[in-house]
């Protein structure tokens, strides 16, 4: 019999993909709150107490309207979150708000490549078995109570950003976590236990790196601001002494947040210490990959902890510095041309992005006329309105952008206005650090929750929700410690 010839239709093979009506919605909403702004009539001037006038021009509404766009993609997640970053940068250019060459250099700022190189020192943890060594000797302390694991991985956390870049500790610890996670009997499901865990490492590393100057940039950033507008100086322990009780006391309610809102399924893993002894001794003694990890991780750990001590070491980048160990790692063979595959590159695209997006906020000038316009309308308000108002605008900006460039938006214009309002320049720089170091709500605000994201326990949106509770619970720190902590601690809040 001749084959029968079945009737062809166009449909059979250009079926289009159904989009998804909230998705749609949300993509509808980015594009309209675009088009809103960048084609609004020109905006009035920011004012500061002094007269000055800052104009927002063509482009810094169109970089106003980018952030707007970009935010809500990312917040609902309506493509894949590196790919919302690639839009900030081709946006930029379609729409004549800066330079392509300009737009797309930051992603390869040097902060992206130091997150590229964090992720790469936690894929080696992983890979030569480091990871799953820490993680069994961890269980083994804090044993099979899932609050107590919750504590245990966040004490770690806190403690290790004393010493290093949060983003570098986040890399680190994630894996740690992800062998934790593994035994904790329900595969790669999302659970609320593993929503604790790494929403929660995001937000305590956030709250560890805080407390010195070694945990993130931003503080070094500030205390030339402060000596160059107040004529002071903070020195490196004075730091830690202001920063250390509301650090670790975020920690801890952080610790209690976690309980109450990511409450774990199972309050006890059953066997677990002796299932982690048994895999413990499975794995045998440490190999020569492993210490060859150690010994280059911590050699430029060390390094980078010198740079604050040592002058001639201060010159070298610490992006420079950590990239030393991606290019050891490949030498030593600990990692091959295959191991660049399984580097999470939508989470260092959105770096990039968020990189972007912050210069763009900062060159074209949107930054200033915001902060301007926030703070002004504090100008007659009591000390405590305006530090609260200070550390509020710091934490929604170091949401969308890197948390250095939302210190050097705001803190010069907040110490400028602070002695008329006769607000004692400290507790505003301190109180800016406080909430710059803990952007809760977007997965851009920084590197340990875009790497927390990538267990795949949570959606951006649950963490943006689960952020504005933090964020909450953040504020009401500060005012406690503006209110009560610091002027115990010997903190001047206001001037004679």
């Amino acid at each position: 019999m001749p084959n029968r010839v079945m009737p062809y239709t166009v449909s059979d093979n250009l079926m289009m993909p159904k989009m998804d009506l909230r998705k749609l919605c949300y993509v509808s909403l980015g594009i309209l709150l675009f088009i809103l702004v960048y084609y609004s009539p020109p905006w009035r001037d920011a004012v500061d107490p002094m007269g000055k006038h800052f104009t927002l021009t063509r482009e810094g509404k169109g970089a106003l309207a980018l952030f707007l766009l970009a935010g809500t993609w990312w917040v609902f997640e309506v493509i894949p979150i590196g790919v919302t970053s690639l839009m900030i940068g081709v946006m930029q250019a379609v729409f004549l708000i800066r330079p392509a060459k300009e737009a797309f250099k930051d992603f390869t700022d040097p902060s992206v490549m130091f997150i590229f190189a964090s992720v790469v020192i936690g894929l080696v943890f992983t890979k030569t078995g480091l990871t799953r060594r820490l993680a069994y000797k961890m269980l083994l302390v804090v044993g099979e109570r899932t609050s107590m694991i919750y504590l245990g991985c966040f004490v770690v956390t806190v403690a290790l950003t004393h010493i290093m870049a949060h983003t570098a500790v986040a890399a680190t610890i994630f894996p740690l976590l992800l062998a934790v996670y593994s035994l904790y009997g329900e595969g790669d499901k999302p659970t609320k236990f593993g929503k604790g865990l790494f929403i929660g490492m995001a937000y305590v590393a956030g709250a560890g790196s805080i407390i010195t100057l070694l945990g993130a940039a931003r503080g070094a950033v500030a205390i030339g601001f402060f000596r160059d507008i107040v004529g002071k100086n903070i020195g490196f322990f004075q730091l830690s002494y202001y920063m250390l009780p509301v650090g670790w006391g975020m920690m801890f309610l952080l610790w209690v947040f976690s309980l109450i809102f990511f409450r774990p399924e199972k309050k006890v893993i059953p066997g677990l210490r002796d299932k982690a002894l048994q895999l413990n001794a499975e794995m045998g003694p440490i190999q020569r990959k492993e210490i060859l990890t150690m010994v280059i991780v911590f050699g430029c750990i060390l390094v980078l902890a010198l740079r604050s001590f040592i002058p001639a070491l201060d010159p070298i980048d610490k992006t420079a510095i950590i990239l030393i160990s991606t290019i050891l790692f490949f030498l030593f063979g600990i990692l091959d041309l295959n191991d660049l595959e399984e580097i999470p590159w939508n989470i260092i695209l959105l770096f990039g992005g968020a990189m972007s997006i912050g210069f763009c906020l900062w060159e074209t000038g949107a930054a200033k006329w915001l902060a301007v316009n926030w703070l002004a309308m504090f100008k007659k308000a009591s000390w405590f309105i305006f530090v609260m108002s200070i550390g509020f605008f710091v934490m929604v900006m170091t949401n969308f952008i890197m948390n250095v460039a939302a210190i050097a938006i705001s803190l010069p214009v907040a110490l400028v206005i602070a002695p008329y309002l006769h607000v004692a320049p400290e507790v505003v720089f301190f109180a800016s650090l406080v909430t710059a170091g803990m952007p809760f709500m977007l997965l851009v605000g920084a590197a340990p929750n875009a790497i927390a994201y990538a267990s795949k326990q949570f959606t951006p949106g649950e963490f943006f929700a689960y952020g504005v509770l933090a964020s909450i619970l953040l504020m009401i720190v500060l005012a406690v410690a503006s209110l009560v902590i610091w002027p115990l601690m010997g903190m001047p809040v206001t001037l004679r």
